[in-house]
């Protein structure tokens, strides 16, 4: 393999813990309707599957009704205007981002979340001039596990697929990584579904702890 020349991370569960926020999102909800909070290990479980899977779960309804819908805009809302209440970068992801940039190997963010969520994430972390691309759905035509956005990534850091590595917690991470010809990291601590197997999704490495993750980057 090639020297790697920039890392790409997926957002949620894999460089951020943006879970506690969606804690705190869905639990007002259920709050405001005098219904009980979430078991929170069986949530996290589908933060990675999109809003509308988080508010189908939360509210136990099918992903496609009216009732979803009118759910999905009231959490997106409240969202947005409580981001980073809790969430935060995962243990040891700091200190491997000064790694990186001490090694001048930049670094980016190629996620299926929102431009308006992810770019204001980056900025209350004081990340967004660190971060040296970040590629959304708004930015491609077809968002992973097409590899379109990470194609995108590489022209914008002027490197081959071959020369990233891609860092994420669910299957289509991990697909769109080889599709686009792209070593693949698949992160164990995000937010994997309880019948998730990450060591059957070809990664060329499977890591279940973040501490983890910098010895791996220095041997490659």
């Amino acid at each position: 393999m090639p020297a790697v020349r920039a890392v790409l991370f997926d957002l949620d569960g894999t460089l951020l813990d943006t879970a506690l926020d969606f804690y705190w999102v869905i639990d007002k909800m259920l709050a405001d309707r005098q219904r009980p909070p979430v078991d929170r290990a069986t949530f996290r479980q589908y933060v990675s599957e999109g809003a509308r899977a988080m508010v189908s779960q939360a509210f136990d309804l099918p992903a496609t009704t009216a009732q979803t819908d009118q759910l999905l805009t009231e959490f997106l809302t409240l969202y947005q205007h409580n981001l980073m209440v809790e969430a935060r970068l995962f243990e040891g992801l700091e200190q491997l981002l000064e790694q990186l940039e001490a090694r001048e190997i930049p670094w980016g963010i190629v996620t299926n979340k929102p431009e308006r969520f992810s770019r204001l994430i980056l900025q209350k972390l004081k990340l967004d001039r660190r971060c040296a691309t970040l590629i959304c759905p708004e930015h491609v035509s077809n968002r992973k596990p097409d590899p379109e956005s990470l194609h995108l990534a590489c022209e914008q850091l002027h490197c081959r697929p071959e020369e990233a590595i891609y860092l994420g917690d669910h299957l289509r991470d991990i697909e769109a990584g080889l599709a686009a010809g792209m070593p693949t990291i698949a992160c164990a601590w995000g937010y994997l579904h309880k019948d998730d197997d990450p060591e059957s999704w070809q990664a060329d490495h499977v890591i279940r702890d973040t501490r983890e993750l910098g010895a791996l980057l220095n041997c490659l």
